[in-house]
């Protein structure tokens, strides 16, 4: 490892201290905040919906809710957890929707135009919530998939405004009436991701089918919320988006990290059966299933995984850690999920301790914000110098941690290590 000029490591770490970038964080403007980022001819249709709107969040309604536009705040609190930089993702509710749009149910087409009306609102206060601390947040802009080339034409703005964070990719639950995300009708979105070399982002919790109101819907949705996230990644490999678009890159955040080597033999497995068909009597099953893939899918999965896709593992939990040289070293991404109960604050330094204690400080500083830097353009010599303030020594982090905090929230202390089986 060499030393720049101004003492930082080539990784943009300082000699003693990790430049740690959270690429997992939340944010978004207060409801009557949105207003103003909102086209004129929606300003009377906003003023009915805001004056009767009920927040079903009790985040959003406690005295902690500013945490999501309060830059000062927001600063202080990350600075105190020992975080320079965050990706931000979408928290608070846009206009027009009944919730926050990763959980809201699929618009009708009536509408859809409001809907879009509202993340744009979105889109434009978050670029001057980055712009209020230049160079340490990567928004990531909202987009629905209703209207690719619409989609298309906000990525492009996004890029364009400062949004480094790239687009939400949104779920596509069963029967939701959208075209899977394998479906070429998305080409046009890939497209344009990959020449302007912005990141698709798809976070957990946003695929998931209804479920109903049953009590036992609750626990279902905690065991099966993540895999519905994960299949974003089969379905884009399996379309041969990744032979289409060979520049495009996908990260998948808050959806774990336990299960990508597993899942990865497994779909190496079936891409392995269905390219061998190729050519085989038609009376096998895998040329049955097979007919035209071995030429659409492209390379294997996990060689998909090696070149284009990365993983935001918010707060890593220790039994994820002894997989990271077969998820990839450069693929894992820390986050802390801030401002989120299950998020990791105001114990950061002790989650990075209970993940990354007794590991080499090169992998550290890669796994804590190296790999963020690079996925989402953050300067890295800029990140550590506010680190070399800030950011939590390499001694602090090699310290195991033997008890968790008393108060702590975050499965990233849970007994265990808050094992996800998929």
């Amino acid at each position: 490892m060499t030393r720049t000029a101004d003492g930082c490591t080539t990784d943009g770490r300082t000699t003693d201290r990790y430049t740690v970038v959270s690429a997992d964080c939340h944010a978004g403007a207060d409801l009557l905040d949105y207003k103003p980022y909102l086209e004129k001819r929606y300003h009377d249709d906003f003023d009915a919906w805001a004056a009767t709107y009920v927040n079903p969040y009790e985040d959003l309604l406690a005295d902690t809710a500013d945490r999501n536009w309060n830059s000062g705040r927001r600063l202080a609190e990350l600075e105190v957890d020992g975080i320079v930089a965050e990706v931000v993702f979408p928290n608070t509710i846009p206009p027009f929707f009944p919730s926050a749009s990763l959980l809201a149910p699929v618009p009708t087409r009536q509408e859809l135009e409001r809907r879009w009306a509202g993340l744009r609102a979105h889109n434009r206060w978050l670029a001057d919530f980055c712009g209020q601390a230049p160079g340490r947040r990567a928004g990531v802009a909202q987009i629905l998939l209703n209207d690719v080339g619409q989609a298309a034409r906000e990525v492009r703005w996004a890029r364009e405004a400062g949004l480094t964070g790239g687009v939400l990719l949104p779920g596509v639950p069963p029967g939701s009436g959208i075209p899977e995300l394998y479906s070429t009708v998305y080409d046009p979105l890939w497209a344009v991701c990959a020449e302007l070399d912005v990141p698709v982002n798809h976070h957990g919790g946003s695929a998931s089918p209804p479920l109903g109101d049953e009590p036992a819907a609750r626990a279902v949705f905690m065991v099966e919320t993540t895999w519905f996230s994960h299949r974003a990644l089969w379905h884009l490999v399996f379309g041969g988006v990744f032979r289409r678009h060979p520049s495009l890159r996908l990260v998948l955040t808050e959806q774990g990290s336990g299960w990508i080597p597993g899942v990865l033999e497994m779909l190496d497995y079936y891409h392995e059966r269905l390219v061998s068909a190729a050519g085989r009597s038609a009376a096998t099953a895998e040329s049955k299933f097979g007919a035209g893939l071995a030429e659409s899918m492209g390379p294997r999965p996990s060689e998909v995984w090696r070149a284009n896709v990365y993983v935001g593992a918010s707060f890593m939990r220790p039994h994820e850690v002894p997989l990271r040289e077969r998820i990839g070293l450069e693929k894992i991404m820390w986050g802390s999920d801030y401002p989120h109960d299950e998020g990791t604050h105001p114990y950061s330094r002790e989650g990075l301790r209970a993940a990354y204690a007794g590991l080499p400080a090169e992998e550290v500083a890669a796994m804590v914000g190296g790999n963020a830097a690079r996925v989402y353009g953050f300067d890295p010599k800029f990140l550590a110098r506010i680190a070399a303030r800030v950011g939590p020594t390499v001694a602090e982090i090699a310290e195991p941690l033997t008890e968790a905090p008393a108060d702590a929230t975050s499965p990233a202390f849970a007994p265990g290590g808050g094992v996800r089986v998929w």
